[in-house]
């Protein structure tokens, strides 16, 4: 049976998931932070890892490198709340072999991390054109926006609720996370851009077509 390893910082996620793959595949280990993601994955050196993109810390990327300097050959299944294609094409060009919504079933994820395994590339339905797109042969290159690759990826999650309006209580709400993270990442977004205010925030995501 294949052997998986999950990483997500929501406990609840992870005893959910860990329910959905029951008997479909074994999953022997799981871990909340980068730090104890990379130790499980060496350690137990599983077929599949099944990646959350947004955690503390760097995210799902920054497991993708660590790991990569210790096991290059540890295959990776990115599952996300996020469909943003820049979310979904930078955790592919970072390694991974796939990429899946948490709106996926239990056997349809079971049967992805089975597919990953054996070398396959999965993708759900509406993703898979605009990685395509990115990949293709021949494709001109894709044009870096230094001031964005500056931002973690859930910096860039919460930047895009400013601008749409939402208030630091709703991103909290939204985000699984507390009122004072959501102001320590948007101190850091003005700080790394070298803004001043939530409208500059804005105009800048907007300029970026950040927001729907």
């Amino acid at each position: 049976m294949t052997t998986v390893v999950i990483v997500d910082d929501h406990s609840l996620f992870r005893a959910g998931v860990r329910a959905e793959l029951d008997g479909l595949v074994d999953v022997i280990g799981d871990a909340a932070t980068v730090e104890d993601a990379v130790k499980c994955v060496v350690e137990l050196e599983p077929d599949v890892v099944l990646l959350d993109v947004h955690m503390p810390g760097g995210g799902g990327l920054e497991v993708l490198r660590q790991v990569a300097e210790k096991r290059p050959a540890q295959r990776f299944l990115a599952l996300s709340v996020s469909d943003a294609p820049e979310d979904v094409i930078a955790i592919i060009r970072a390694g991974a072999r796939g990429y899946v919504t948490k709106t996926i079933s239990g056997e349809e994820l079971a049967d992805a991390v089975r597919r990953i395994s054996d070398g396959d590339a999965v993708f759900s339905p509406r993703l898979a054109g605009f990685v395509l797109d990115a990949f293709a042969a021949g494709a001109a290159p894709v044009e870096v926006d230094e001031e964005l690759e500056q931002l973690t990826t859930r910096e860039r999650e919460v930047l895009r609720h400013i601008a749409r309006g939402y208030l630091y209580k709703e991103i909290a709400a939204r985000l699984n996370i507390s009122t004072k993270t959501v102001e320590a990442h948007v101190s850091a977004v003005l700080r790394k851009l070298q803004l001043s205010s939530r409208h500059e925030l804005s105009r800048w995501a907007v300029q970026r077509r950040l927001v729907d």
